[in-house]
């Protein structure tokens, strides 16, 4: 008798961990190639140990290209991804088209309300969150302090764009490969044209006045892309027009930038002594700004969502909201430190006593605060965003004006040059788009 309920036993046992391996759900994850992307896939053990039905297989992806695959993919309902690493640009663009999954059923232990509010208001739509922000970000300045006191110099918190560029200049040592600045010179509307759009804002430049005109034909527009060009020219890196922002990190990182104005969360890379030989000489400050009223920063979330095609909606949301907890957050501390987590979402980690004592946590909020993407300009627009413009030709419009902006950068083509293809390709497209009249 106890031999056969023996064998009945190890056969229903059998049994169910054949069920269990057929019942097994694979998620594919669509990510972008950032460093805290590559640490969460790291850590994914953690999640698959706690949902042993559930498999991940990840598609890592550079930016722009990232951008691309996600975007042609949800468009014509190809159903390739199960969850999409998205910003602040898409969800709600995407989320009113119907095409990502809501999430305002997530568990109450996720506490949606410790989310920012003005993370949390950019992936919102009519009440109803349709991603949950992995990081989120605005831009300041890194610096070397070492370099800024060798030049004699020292950093506001708060600096205007003429001491960026005197500092940047004063800095620059070409015969040693030290160059005063690195910016954004790779062509694309996530890379050069974020860069380029925020700091616009600074000079009283706009993409569209307020009847979707486009702006490019303005002094505002000149005097920004001939003040950043010059700038790289005298104390960039030799090659701009190809850095974006991975590029740039290991610029900084091996100690050839003297100042980099880009993402917040680089600054748990720059300061990291396993991966940055400066990491005990970098200072921060907020994004320059001009003098009218407008900082040169950005604001942006690197978010997860459930395009709505996806026939794996309860897997994918346990996901989500796993990797976008609090106890996420804990778990990366215990791991790699508090300077290590990924920023910029929850009220509860800027409370943390512990996470306080990271020197750039205070900056990072500070300048995420700083943020108005429902007035990111001096003059009125009719759109909202700073770095980008919210609407669905944003994307396709800005990313053929980065290759004009990068081509000058290269000295392929005159500013003006630039200036007019932009102005006529925008109009050509909102014309075509409805926007304006022929």
């Amino acid at each position: 008798m106890k031999t056969r309920l023996g064998t009945l036993t190890g056969a229903v046992a059998a049994t169910c961990l054949l069920a269990t391996a057929a019942a097994a759900e694979t998620l594919t994850i669509a990510t972008v190639n950032n460093g805290d992307m590559i640490r969460m896939q790291g850590l994914t053990d953690e999640f698959t140990a706690q949902n042993p039905d559930i498999e991940l297989e990840w598609v890592t992806l550079e930016e722009n290209i990232l951008r691309q695959r996600v975007t042609t993919d949800i468009a014509t309902k190809g159903g390739q991804y199960d969850v999409m690493t998205i910003g602040t640009y898409e969800v709600p663009i995407w989320g009113r088209q119907g095409w990502l999954v809501g999430l305002n059923d997530l568990p109450e232990s996720y506490d949606v309300d410790d989310l920012l509010p003005a993370i949390r208001g950019g992936l919102t739509v009519d009440g109803e969150l349709y991603a949950a922000p992995f990081y989120g970000e605005s831009s300041m300045v890194m610096y070397r302090t070492d370099l800024m006191a060798q030049a004699g110099l020292e950093m506001p918190d708060a600096p205007s764009w003429d001491f960026i560029a005197q500092a940047a200049r004063a800095m620059t040592d070409t015969d040693n490969e030290v160059y005063g600045i690195c910016l954004r010179g790779k062509a694309g509307w996530g890379e050069n044209v974020a860069f380029i759009t925020a700091t616009a804002n600074s000079f009283g430049a706009r993409w569209f006045d307020e009847n979707w005109n486009p702006q490019f034909d303005g002094e505002a527009w000149s005097n920004t892309l001939n003040f950043y060009i010059d700038l790289m020219n005298d104390a960039g890196p030799p090659g701009a027009s190809s850095n974006g922002f991975n590029e740039n990190l290991a610029l900084f990182q091996t100690g050839k930038c003297g100042m980099w104005i880009d993402a917040t969360v680089a600054a748990s890379f720059v300061t990291n002594p396993n991966d940055s030989t400066v990491h005990d000489r970098v200072g921060f400050a907020l994004a320059p700004d001009n003098g009218l009223g407008r900082r040169g920063n950005w604001l942006w979330a690197w978010s997860l969502a459930i395009p709505a095609g996806s026939e794996k909606i309860e897997s994918a949301k346990k996901f989500i909201a796993w990797a976008t907890s609090k106890e996420y957050l804990a778990l990366v501390a215990s791991k790699e430190g508090w300077a290590n987590v990924p920023p910029g979402t929850r009220t509860s980690l800027y409370e943390n006593p512990e996470y306080a004592k990271v020197p750039f946590a205070k900056m990072t909020l500070d300048s995420i605060n700083a943020a108005d993407p429902t007035s990111p300009t001096v003059d009125p627009v009719p759109y909202v965003g700073i770095q980008f413009v919210a609407i669905p030709e944003f994307q396709g419009i800005a990313t053929a004006v980065g290759q004009q902006f990068s081509a000058a950068l290269a000295g392929s083509m005159a500013v003006d040059e630039a200036l007019a293809n932009a102005q006529a390709l925008t109009v050509r497209e909102m014309t075509r788009a409805g926007y304006i009249d022929n």
